[in-house]
């Protein structure tokens, strides 16, 4: 008798919001360390995916394995094409700025909200059930201190009952804060309803390699670039404000054990950063980015923002019990890994059209690529 065998099906991984930077260091991973095809769905509005992307497709090991679609999770046929045959979906794409979502709550609730029902829809009609990630926030928890904390000179206190666990009840404070809040309950109950192994995560600050920083997102890496370029930055509050800091490799890890016991994640909510080890106050963040590269960073004030916490730490005991996860780079660290990959790539924090990402043409007529 002749052995066969056993068919491994073949891993078709979707990702909205694959050119940024979650998505595009999640896609590396991808065609670095499995067989999976990946397909990158994007609208290429963020400032450096265009970067990325041909970062993505120097490395792809065969171009067989990459697809790029320039799209926008607002339309749902867009959607519902690329998701026909995905066997993973994950679901970075978003309006991220709290700041836009006061400004424009309309266009925020069209992405954040409409746009994940597309996506929940389009997966639930392949009628295959694939795995969905999808990427909430510590925003929707809203403004829980009732006072101001009591704190040093340098930050607001935070012990470990401080700590945010899935149990604190929603508030969602900010247009932002609502359209995120309501995107995670949609994933969680098409998990309930429709039989889809969602899972959510409920994230504090990422950072690392491949961050294009800036005020509204992703504020480590725009404190360390502003101070390397001379930029002064702004401090809405008097800079004591706590957060806890996740390397973006750690976030990777911790998708990866989700996704590898989907039987028991499945429908889940977890509250994923770095816990009470990386939690930094801005003021201390700076003085981290003085000792790293000598020079001075310079701020100013202002009033503190809608919905902005005094303190915000994660609590990821959940997700540490069911799949064994836990950080393992520190804040320093993070910080040296960032700056190295500056040093190695300023050119594209000074290239001309940086600050304009929408114009992107080298990838429309691209190989791999459709729009």
């Amino acid at each position: 008798m002749q052995n066969t065998k056993p068919v491994v099906p073949i891993r078709s991984v979707l990702i909205f919001g694959g050119a940024g930077f979650i998505g595009s260091n999640w896609a590396h991973r991808l065609l670095q360390n499995s067989a999976a095809r990946v397909h990158i769905f994007d609208n290429l509005s963020r400032r450096g995916v265009h970067h990325n992307l041909e970062w993505l497709q120097k490395h792809a090991a065969s171009r067989d394995r990459l697809q790029i679609t320039v799209g926008d999770i607002r339309n749902a046929s867009q959607v519902q094409k690329a998701v026909q045959f995905a066997t993973e979906i994950y679901h970075f794409a978003a309006q991220v700025a709290v700041t836009t979502s006061v400004e424009d709550p309309q266009f925020d609730f069209d992405v954040n909200v409409c746009g994940t029902v597309n996506i929940l829809e389009a997966a639930r009609r392949t009628n295959r059930h694939p795995f969905l990630l999808f990427t909430s926030t510590n925003k929707v928890y809203g403004n829980f201190c009732s006072t101001t904390p009591r704190g040093t000179s340098l930050r607001f206190d935070c012990k470990a009952g401080d700590c945010v666990s899935e149990t604190q009840p929603l508030d969602f404070h900010s247009p932002y804060g609502c359209s995120k809040g309501a995107a995670d309950q949609y994933v969680r109950d098409y998990a309930r309803i429709f039989n889809l192994p969602t899972v959510v995560f409920r994230m504090s600050c990422i950072a690392g390699p491949r961050q294009f920083g800036t005020e509204d997102q992703g504020w480590v890496a725009h404190f360390l670039y502003s101070a390397l370029q001379d930029n002064p930055v702004t401090l809405y509050g008097d800079g004591r404000q706590v957060r806890d800091v996740l390397y973006i490799q750690d976030l990777l890890r911790a998708i990866e054990k989700v996704r590898a016991q989907a039987r028991k994640t499945a429908g889940e909510v977890y509250n994923v950063g770095g816990g009470l080890g990386n939690s930094v106050s801005l003021l201390e963040l700076m003085r981290e980015v003085e000792v790293l590269t000598g020079r001075r960073v310079l701020y100013s004030h202002k009033p503190v923002r809608p919905g902005d916490q005094p303190v915000y730490v994660t609590d990821y005991s959940k997700l540490k019990q069911h799949v064994g996860w836990q950080p393992s780079a520190n804040v320093q660290q993070i910080l040296v890994n960032i700056h190295e990959w500056w040093e190695q790539n300023q050119s594209l924090f000074v290239a001309p059209g940086i600050d304009d990402p929408i114009a992107a043409p080298q990838f429309v007529h691209a190989p791999g690529v459709a729009v």
